[in-house]
């Protein structure tokens, strides 16, 4: 089974965003190089899929400048195998032989555009910057959601059952109810569960909710 790079959680010199570029040509690889560092973005260049696979990446918002024709593992094909391993990079694809297939098949992929050469610098910049923006987005739900997870997990199984009902919408006395309890033992269990969950109040507890993915589903 091939191994492939998980995210680093080494220092990153500046924290600034990066950008991969794996392309086979080496003039085009120090053109896109020479246009990244000009707006200020660090830059990672490789020659095949394979060997950008032999190093980390780095915990930064970042995306893959990919060619779409590699030698060994293509381009589409490493779009493949990152997603089954659970690496989502936002991935632009540039290539000098595109057809409709092969783009249907890149953005039906995640990817978040599909240039052909020779494209102007403008528009390579312009989906850099898209990328590198869903990335860092995506990186601070991440945060989020593994911050609520932090205080989700502990939880007993009637705390949850409490979680469940507040998402739900019941009261209290409903609560009470619907799980066999006196509507005081419900009161102290959702009062309980705010402080375990750092909810500040109900519309947050059920926002921290809806963001861990229980929604409003009975109890």
């Amino acid at each position: 089974m091939t191994e492939y790079p998980k995210p680093s959680r080494e220092p990153f010199r500046a924290r600034d965003p990066l950008v991969f570029i794996v392309e086979d040509d080496e003039s085009m690889r120090r053109a896109l190089s020479n246009l990244f560092q000009s707006v200020g973005l660090g830059v990672q260049v490789f020659g095949s899929a394979s060997e950008m696979l032999q190093g980390e990446l780095p915990d930064v918002a970042s995306c893959l400048v990919l060619d779409i024709r590699l030698p060994g593992l293509s381009g589409l094909d490493f779009q493949a195998e990152l997603a089954k391993a659970n690496i989502h990079i936002p991935i632009i694809f540039m290539t000098g032989h595109g057809d409709i297939p092969m783009s249907v098949r890149a953005m039906k992929g995640g990817a978040v555009d599909f240039l052909t050469k020779p494209f102007r610098d403008q528009d390579m910049l312009d989906a850099v910057t898209v990328a590198i923006e869903r990335d860092r987005k995506r990186r601070e739900t991440d945060k989020i959601l593994a911050n609520l997870q932090t205080h989700f997990e502990p939880l007993t199984p009637r705390a949850r059952e409490i979680l469940a009902s507040v998402s739900y919408g019941l009261m209290n006395n409903q609560i009470a109810a619907a799980l066999g309890l006196a509507k005081i033992t419900a009161k102290i269990h959702r009062g309980h569960l705010m402080k375990k969950m750092s909810a500040k109040s109900l519309a947050d507890l059920l926002r921290k909710a809806e963001t861990l993915g229980i929604r409003r589903a009975k109890p």
